[in-house]
């Protein structure tokens, strides 16, 4: 199966495994994509024969059949950055993945250096880039510490949406979850994710967030067993979730074994992976906080 006559640029690039689309779009616009020799364009559309370059370097176009989609879980900690690298050397999300031969992880979305909890990776960049589309809306939830007076009149507002710097926006649900005095926890969803919107929705309401983490993602629970600076691969059904989440077609294919999982195993990976983050972590001098 052959790329798409005249198929988009960024779309080629994203099922590469370059990038989300997004991304891509944003490579584009900064000139560092060529075809056949010429600085590439938006807009610019692709035959298979053509000869795309990133920053230099060729791309290898792969036909869809070629890749198999895998979506990996991570527990993010607070101050590890969700960019792929770092000119100061911080830690980022990037540094404890798993190598994939001749692909790479897209991360779905970010989640700010102070903000902890489930994110998801995949090597499939037009997975990555609708599952971040607003227009499929699927639902985030995060447990966030709030300081501040929380009235009703406050709730009503962020549920009727206010007006921030770049529109407007709103929860969709805000459920108490207890503590005490001006320190209480709420559980909150929304249906995208823009930059620390979390945070500037409650400061839209003179509250501040000391605490954010991100526990669901669609349908898919911060899986508590999973340490802090853990990973786990989700197996084909999960992947398939995902994809009819966002109108793709099914994966038949997983690097996982297809044997129903005895609940021993299921602990020795645990094990595993508790093992592999300390093993990291001892390797890997602390951020230090500026």
């Amino acid at each position: 199966m052959s790329i798409i006559q005249g198929e988009k640029l960024q779309k080629v690039l994203a099922r590469a495994g370059v990038g989300s689309r997004r991304e891509m779009e944003k490579y584009i616009d900064a000139n560092r994509v060529s075809v056949n020799g010429k600085v590439a364009k938006l807009g610019d559309r692709v035959e298979e024969t053509d000869l795309i370059r990133v920053d230099g370097h060729s791309v290898k176009i792969e036909e869809k059949a070629d890749r198999i989609c895998r979506v990996i879980m991570y527990n993010k900690p607070e101050g590890e950055l969700s960019t792929r690298k770092d000119p100061e050397g911080r830690r980022t999300v990037f540094d404890r993945l798993p190598r994939i031969d001749g692909d790479r992880w897209i991360a779905v979305g970010r989640l700010d250096v102070n903000t902890s909890g489930l994110m998801l990776f995949t090597n499939d960049g037009e997975l990555a880039n609708r599952l971040m589309h607003p227009s499929y809306e699927v639902e985030r939830e995060y447990s966030a510490r709030v300081f501040g007076e929380v009235t009703n009149e406050t709730v009503k507002n962020l549920l009727r949406g206010v007006e921030l710097e770049d529109g407007p926006a709103k929860f969709t649900t805000v459920t108490p979850m207890g503590g005490e005095g001006v320190n209480r926890w709420f559980n909150v969803t929304l249906n995208e994710g823009r930059n620390r919107e979390v945070r500037r929705l409650w400061q839209s309401q003179d509250a501040e967030v000391s605490r954010l983490i991100r526990i669901r993602y669609g349908k898919l629970e911060l899986d508590k067993r999973v340490p802090q600076g853990g990973w786990m691969e989700y197996d084909l059904e999960t992947v398939n979730y995902l994809r009819k989440t966002v109108k793709l077609g099914r994966e038949t294919q997983t690097k996982l074994s297809v044997m129903p999982e005895k609940r021993k195993d299921k602990r020795a990976k645990i094990n595993q992976i508790r093992k592999a983050v300390k093993k990291h972590n001892q390797r890997v001098k602390p951020t230090k906080r500026k």
